[in-house]
């Protein structure tokens, strides 16, 4: 495996400041609500925080036509959501629950922060890709971006665990807010794009991209996109909300779910994320989409596997590396696919148009896992997550199978 170039590492460490907040939003705030005597309920409740990422669209607008006084169209939002990212996740230290003061309301408010400013970031870090990556890069440089983003995840998640078995998890938060201003690091030393050389007016900002999209594709392929993306992920996601609560009902102690994280994620992700561009490359976009797609939702009947097994790490070893490889393989396709499918003067909004379809019914549905994950059991929730993938890998080897070769080739005017 070659070393990564410099531009390389700048990407990977744009998608580590990506990936860090999410977990703290979703299943590392969820064992500090299990730790603090929170009912399934009420967990399943709080992923409903992650929905501005899902929303994320709404104002993407406004981040592809302003421009702040510093750094550039592009980095000074970065920077800025960034040092907010730190500023809510500070927030969440000071004001989380206990078991003495079990009240979630000022955590879930602070968290929805994080996730709004969290998902801000994306919107421009995915246009900043959008406007740096030719054609011939975006396999690759997703998947490094992927790598970087997973690692984010792997720190917010294992780092948080190995933390919060010697240390309060206020003071975790703290720490982690610390690790979040890294990013500015990768801000400052990241190419500003050029400039548009006319920008739209905001009114038209907001309508433009999406009458570009529509255009492009037709309605009957332009829905049949979205569609795809809502469902391509939906299992894996609702699944991953409720894993840590899961484990830790299933006797794994933190300790060991983060040691298992700390090499089977760790290892699966980076390999994952950095040959991903290769295997993208070779197999061509479509097939690479719908093996590890498939592969990657059948990785959930693993943890279903480990709820009628019981406690054994070795098995949860396994399962983990399975489920961070796949995973680091599709989510290098889809961003490829997403990158593909962006005209470069609507990058921002039309990104995230695209990214909030494949995440909205993910937050949506996550809301009731703890509900479901209480009606079916473990065995049976997880064995669900599995049947999503379905409607997706059918429409994409059907209806979208021209429209995704021909976006892993060229980029759209």
């Amino acid at each position: 495996m070659r070393p990564l170039t410099a531009r390389e590492g700048l990407i990977g460490a744009l998608g580590f400041s990506s990936g860090l907040p999410l977990l703290l939003t979703g299943g590392t705030l969820s064992a500090w609500m299990t730790d603090a005597g929170l009912d399934l309920k009420t967990i399943g409740a709080m992923t409903l925080v992650s929905l501005p990422y899902a929303f994320k669209f709404l104002w993407a607008p406004l981040l592809d036509t302003y421009r702040l006084p510093f750094l550039g169209r592009r980095r000074g939002w970065m920077l800025t959501t960034q040092l907010a990212i730190a500023a809510a996740l500070l927030g969440m230290a000071a004001f989380g629950p206990s078991a003495e003061s079990p009240d979630p309301v000022p955590i879930a408010w602070l968290a929805v922060a994080v996730a709004f400013f969290s998902a801000s970031q994306d919107i421009v870090l995915d246009a900043w890709r959008v406007d740096t990556l030719a054609p011939s890069e975006r396999a690759a440089g997703t998947g490094v971006f992927v790598a970087g983003y997973r690692i984010g995840m792997f720190v917010a998640n294992t780092g948080a665990l190995l933390l919060a078995d010697h240390l309060p998890w206020p003071v975790v938060y703290t720490v982690l807010a610390g690790v979040a201003c890294a990013g500015a690091l990768a801000t400052f030393a990241a190419p500003e794009p050029a400039e548009l050389a006319e920008r739209p007016p905001l009114v038209e900002a907001f309508w433009r991209p999406f009458q570009d999209f529509f255009s492009r594709f037709g309605l009957r392929v332009a829905l049949g996109l979205l569609l795809f993306l809502t469902f391509y992920r939906l299992g894996d996601t609702v699944a991953a909300k409720m894993t840590n609560p899961f484990l830790m009902k299933t006797d794994f102690t933190k300790t060991e779910i983060a040691l298992v994280n700390k090499t089977a994620a760790f290892l699966a992700t980076i390999a994952g994320g950095l040959i991903a561009g290769r295997i993208v490359n070779r197999l061509g976009l479509l097939r690479s989409l719908a093996v590890f797609g498939a592969l990657q939702a059948v990785a959930n009947l693993g943890y279903a596997w480990i709820a009628v097994r019981g406690h054994d790490v070795a098995l949860l070893f396994g399962v983990v590396a399975l489920d961070n490889l796949f995973g680091g393989i599709a989510g290098a396709a889809v961003g490829a696919l997403l990158l593909g499918l962006c005209a470069p003067r609507w990058g921002a909004t039309q990104f995230a148009l695209l990214t909030a379809a494949a995440g909205i019914a993910g937050h949506l549905v996550s809301g009731l896992s703890g509900v479901l994950a209480e009606k079916l059991g473990w065995a049976g929730f997880f064995a669900l997550s599995v049947v999503a993938v379905v409607p997706a890998l059918t429409l994409l080897l059907t209806l979208l199978r021209e429209v995704v070769v021909h976006a892993g080739a060229s980029r759209p005017d």
